[in-house]
């Protein structure tokens, strides 16, 4: 019977072929786009630009610098490395789902370009690293499935330091980890957090699974290796628009809870028009069935025919509280998508289904934003 390890290389084997054939079946198509590298050349400005403020990019130019990563030992190369871009992930997920196109990076400065490029490079510190178990760590340095790994371990194949690891063997970064006496190159989650942009369509779910067998957000993007996706806050099933997902449990939490008073603003069609005197009620407060609720702000954004928009700010994500806030003054809502949430807007260019990873500089600025560390741990 093959062991794991041998299945693995007869596997990658049939995989190289297979890319192979498929080059020179295709010698002549376009590039598909997925680079995972940030795009290069010249870019027009105005509305094809990432909705991302250029005054973040300045900022960070002008107070980051090296103080940010000040502390943060470099990280031998052999030991860990670094997660740029959504590729390490597994395709599976529902038949028939449609994966999430990724819109390109955009492009900095070269000050910033140089800036990204030390974070980059410094993002993991292999001195913070806490323990983990030795199945866990292999299985994500891409020797096989934890599954595999296991068996191996069993078979006591593995060695920690020259003495025979068990199930409940742990690793570190500098642990010497060998597989029939062939040392192995550990690799490390990234500690950085992540953080990205997805343009939510009308019709789908903001949950892991649905027993209805309806398509989820979830669905739609890339699983991340070694770690997992937060919905920054919930969209309805019938609402469009921004939505956040982040590797950070703290900056998810600090952006949704009802303390922090983070801004919601909406863009919000209706069949009829409110008065002077509705409008103002509704930022003075209204009484809806879970408790009093009032906009920010509310703009009058005009319409042709029946259809009139408004953009309206909120500060809290109860269920259908906008829609419910109209139907208050029985104008239904007919159209509601999301157009920022606190620094956050909606980049023009990004279609609904596509999504936008934050870069390195990006990331920081946002934490810095919430508070935080480029880490997600909270600031002294």
């Amino acid at each position: 019977m093959q062991s794991p390890t041998s299945k693995l290389g007869a596997a990658k084997k049939k995989v190289v072929s297979a890319s192979e054939a498929a080059r020179n079946r295709a010698q002549n198509l376009p590039d598909t786009g997925r680079s995972s590298t940030p795009a290069t050349g010249t870019r027009k400005r105005g509305n094809s630009t990432v909705g991302m403020s250029r005054m973040i990019a300045q900022a960070i130019a002008k107070t980051a610098g090296a103080r940010e990563v000040q502390g943060i030992k470099t990280v031998d190369k052999t030991e860990a490395t670094t997660q740029t871009s959504i590729v390490h992930h597994s395709d599976k997920g529902p038949k028939n789902v449609k994966r999430a196109k990724r819109m390109k990076q955009r492009q900095g400065s070269q000050q910033e370009l140089a800036f990204q490029q030390i974070l980059r490079e410094k993002r993991l510190a292999s001195s913070e690293i806490d323990e983990d178990r030795l199945q866990k760590v292999l299985a994500y340095s891409g020797l096989g499935s934890r599954r595999d790994m296991e068996e191996i371990i069993e078979a006591e194949r593995v060695t920690i330091g020259g003495k025979i690891a068990t199930l409940g063997s742990k690793v570190a970064p500098g642990d010497e980890v060998r597989i029939d006496g062939k040392r192995v190159a550990l690799k490390w989650p990234d500690r950085m957090a992540r953080i990205i942009m997805y343009h939510k369509q009308e019709g789908e779910l903001v949950s892991r699974d649905d027993p209805e067998g309806r398509v989820t957000v979830f669905d739609r993007l890339r699983r991340v290796h070694s770690s997992k996706w937060i919905a920054i806050g919930r969209l309805d099933f019938n609402t469009s628009g921004l939505l956040l997902f982040t590797t950070s449990g703290e900056l998810a939490n600090r952006m949704t809870h009802p303390s922090f008073q983070v801004e919601r603003e909406y863009a919000v069609r209706v069949h009829g028009q409110l008065t002077p005197e509705q409008m103002k009620e509704l930022t003075q407060g209204v009484m809806l069935d879970d408790g009093e609720a009032h906009f920010t702000r509310i703009e009058d954004r005009g319409g042709e025919g029946s259809n009139h928009w408004y953009h309206v700010i909120i500060k809290e994500g109860r269920n259908r509280e906008v829609r419910r806030m109209f139907e208050h003054f029985s104008i239904m809502v007919s159209r509601l998508t999301r157009v920022r949430f606190g620094m956050f807007s909606l980049p023009g260019r990004l279609k609904r289904g596509e999504f936008y990873e934050l870069t390195e500089t990006e990331v920081l600025a946002a934490m810095r934003w919430a508070g935080l560390t480029i880490m997600g741990q909270i600031k002294d």
